[in-house]
């Protein structure tokens, strides 16, 4: 992020600009939404500036600006459609201690004005850094379309009856009650008894508020997928937008921690096979002590919580002390690793089962049917095998299995730096020694990746004599 998005105080304040003609026009559409005091200096006015200036919703100085002229200003604009001139008066605004926009001049702007949905005082600005403005307009498109015009209309009353909350704890209940105003009772009322109801229905919901016993907090046990945020489920989404307290693991990557709602309190609760972790009963404790508080608890996993999660003892916690809990499930790392290689995990006349497996466990290195596993045909997703790779390639080869049974590590799983690693059983180590993996892996035995085996069936038969 280049640029900080931030709300500037301009009630009040000078904003100056430099420009007479289409260009300041279209800024000074935007800028006169504000309460500043807006001066333009133009030599050569377009008619609906001096309109303007008429109107008295601007001051219109009739010359080229001159040193001084933007002491004092918050911001300037230059926008004289004309390269020299706007470096010069950018000089000017500078040396004069404002902060300096120049239209269409990125690289040379101190600041970007962004596109902007208007529902005073509810203001969405939408900024890409100069990448992509005609993306900035369609997202506005998108917003005004979304937005009902009276959103407004209850911000400004709702901005009245603040102080009145106070009486409210904060938090939860807060939240619901302003939750219920916005998107329920303030709209509804609008719409029966027209500006008059708004009032009364805010002193109605207040004493409901009031009145109603605190609310028992909740916990959702979610699943936040293998990585890439746009595989994370609606309800998962919608979970993180109103969870009070976030308790997530290790491998929740930070793009998914992004979307959880912005005054939530983010507890990391890492676990790393074979390295320090938090105790399962310290995380058990977090998740039910702030339930008990009265906290909407999101408890993120990577992957699906299901999977190798540890799931029945958060549950078993949260039942004995009476909380109550929802799963929210993710797509697990082997449904998002089998479609990178382009491949099913079942197919009939190659295997009608999978299995899922764990590299090691709380005892260490997992023990499995390794017999069973060594039959030709058979798939297996292994989960947290990379440490414990050389003894299930010892095991498995013990038991018979085919030196050339396919093996593909995927590491990072659905993530912009996902690799992905097509070896042979035989070759399993040294093959993920040598690639010095750092990422969490995931490893299928019995398939490698659709574009290796259509290479493979392209190789003459003689290669392989």
């Amino acid at each position: 992020m280049d640029h900080f998005p931030v709300f500037m105080a301009v009630a009040g304040r000078r904003i100056v600009l430099s420009g007479g003609g289409e260009a300041a026009l279209a800024k000074l559409r935007l800028i006169l939404k504000t309460r500043a005091h807006v001066t333009v200096f133009a030599a050569d006015a377009h008619p609906d500036l001096h309109r303007l200036a008429h109107e008295g919703k601007l001051t219109l100085v009739q010359r080229a600006m001159e040193p001084g002229d933007a002491m004092c200003a918050v911001l300037f604009y230059a926008a004289n459609e004309d390269d020299t001139e706007d470096a010069r008066v950018a000089a000017l605004a500078h040396r004069d201690g404002a902060r300096v926009n120049i239209v269409d001049n990125l690289a040379d702007s101190q600041f970007i004005t962004p596109a902007i949905v208007d529902r005073d005082p509810v203001v969405i600005a939408i900024g890409t850094e100069g990448a992509a403005p005609v993306l900035a307009r369609k997202i506005k498109a998108d917003l005004e379309e979304r937005l009902p015009t009276s959103l407004g209309l209850l911000a400004r009353i709702g901005k009245t009856f603040r102080s009145a909350v106070d009486v409210l704890p904060m938090g939860r209940v807060r939240r619901d009650f302003w939750s219920a105003f916005y998107f329920d009772a303030g709209p509804k009322a609008l719409e029966a008894g027209g500006e008059e109801a708004i009032l009364p229905t805010l002193n109605t919901l207040l004493d409901d508020a009031i009145n109603t016993p605190a609310k028992v907090g909740h916990v959702d046990l979610v699943g936040a997928g293998p990585g890439d945020p746009d595989l994370l489920t609606l309800k998962a989404r919608r979970a993180l937008d109103t969870a009070d307290v976030v308790i997530y693991d290790r491998l929740v990557t930070p793009e998914i921690l992004e979307l959880a709602r912005r005054e939530a309190l983010m507890i990391d609760a890492g676990k790393e096979g074979f390295g320090s972790a938090m105790a399962q009963d310290d995380i058990d404790a977090l998740i039910v002590q702030h339930a008990q508080d009265g906290h909407h608890v999101v408890r993120l996993k990577s992957g699906d919580p299901t999977v190798f999660g540890r799931l029945d003892e958060e549950i078993e916690a949260c039942t004995a002390a009476g909380v109550s809990w929802r799963i929210i499930p993710g797509i697990t790392a082997a449904s998002a690793a089998v479609a990178s290689l382009g491949q099913s995990l079942t197919k009939r006349g190659r295997n009608s089962s999978v299995r899922y497996m764990t590299g090691h466990d709380t005892r260490g290195f997992a023990d499995h049917d390794w017999k069973a596993l060594a039959r030709p045909g058979e798939v297996a997703a292994i989960y947290m095998g990379k440490r414990a790779a050389r003894f299930i390639q010892g095991r498995l080869l013990m038991h018979g299995a085919d030196p050339a049974t396919p093996v593909t590590i995927i590491e990072n799983v659905s993530r912009t730096d996902q690799r992905i690693l097509a070896t042979t059983l035989a070759q399993l180590e040294p093959t993920l020694t040598e690639a010095r993996l750092s990422g969490p892996t995931l490893t299928f035995l019995g398939l490698a990746p659709r574009d290796a085996l259509a290479a493979s069936n392209d190789i003459p038969a003689e290669e392989f004599a």
